[in-house]
């Protein structure tokens, strides 16, 4: 969905408003926030969803993350929901999302920018941290799903029987979808419209706390998603997986390189991304700063918006102390 100002859906939403930009020859859309109520010298923050979602998944932390500074969130390209242009087969996967967002911060002429990048959307921002890292002021990292310590029984799994599944999977999911598709779009639809149902725990955390105009959204987002959009979606899954178990490399490599101040943001009852992944991380990286949410789940920018900005609130003041 698309408002020249989201107040008209929501008073909770407004200032906040659709633009469409051109990257890399893609029609890409994005929600804004004028920033008008920040100092002139406060970071610009770019957010980045999972790959199968959309901004909108972010719209409710905006209003309270805009004190810290203008706020972009972005519909990364073959979302299920989102409006940004579908790129051609050949150019997918997240390392097409990190250039995707270099071309967008081109088009937008951002010189730096802080990149939020949630679940899947950690792989993305890390990635573009890399390839671009003169345009990173800062990287906050939320729930991200990050390639996860293995053994070396679990790595050669992932090499033989894990990659020729995700090769496989993938059609075989899309042509189910053609005869359950609609079954399992009106049971997302069910889950998201009263969280206290069966189904959300998986996510962790309190859904109830999410708040009525945010399902109502989704709700509403997902009823426009047809099979062809599914379709996109069960194949950005597949390429999340490979990132994250198989070609494991680029954004391994991405976690040790980068520079860039780090904030770790997790929900300690997230049952999607362990405990145990954070500390291999953490132990990884001991430079990068670790905030725990209690009693939250994955779905942190949505289900606390307001301790998630405070969040990051704090990290920005020590991070970026002047002097």
């Amino acid at each position: 969905m698309r408002y020249a100002d989201w107040g008209e859906r929501s008073t909770r939403w407004s200032g906040i408003h659709s633009a469409t930009v051109d990257p890399g020859g893609l029609s890409a859309h994005c929600l804004m926030t004028a920033g008008e109520r920040t100092p002139s010298d406060a970071p610009v923050h770019l957010l980045v969803p999972n790959p199968a979602g959309s901004a909108s998944n972010t719209i409710d932390v905006l209003p309270v993350l805009r004190r810290y500074g203008r706020v972009i969130a972005v519909d990364l390209p073959d979302s299920m929901t989102g409006h940004t242009e579908a790129r051609g087969r050949r150019a997918h996967g997240l390392e097409a999302d990190a250039i995707f967002l270099r071309d967008l911060t081109d088009a937008l002429g951002l010189d730096k920018v802080v990149v939020h990048g949630w679940s899947a959307g950690g792989m993305v921002a890390l990635l573009f941290a890399d390839l671009a890292p003169e345009r990173v002021a800062g990287l906050v990292l939320v729930a991200p799903a990050l390639p996860p310590p293995l053994g070396a029984g679990e790595s050669r799994w992932w090499r033989t029987v894990g990659r020729a599944g995700l090769a496989v999977a993938p059609p075989i999911a899309r042509a189910a979808l053609r005869v359950f598709g609609t079954r399992l779009i009106d049971r997302k639809r069910a889950v998201l419209s009263d969280p206290a149902a069966s189904g959300w725990d998986l996510a962790g955390g309190d859904g109830s706390r999410l708040s009525a105009e945010i399902r109502e959204l989704a709700v509403a987002e997902l009823g426009t998603a047809g099979p062809s959009q599914w379709g996109r979606g069960i194949t950005v899954f597949a390429s999340i997986m490979s990132a994250m178990f198989v070609r494991r490399r680029p954004v391994q490599d991405a976690m040790r390189r980068t520079s860039a101040p780090t904030l770790l943001l997790w929900g300690d009852d997230d049952r999607l991304i362990v405990r145990a992944w954070i500390d291999d991380w953490t132990a990884h990286r001991p430079d990068w700063q670790l905030t725990v949410l209690d009693t939250v789940g994955h779905a942190l920018p949505i289900e606390v918006p307001q301790r998630y900005a405070e969040a990051v609130g704090e990290w920005l003041a020590g991070a970026f102390r002047r002097g």
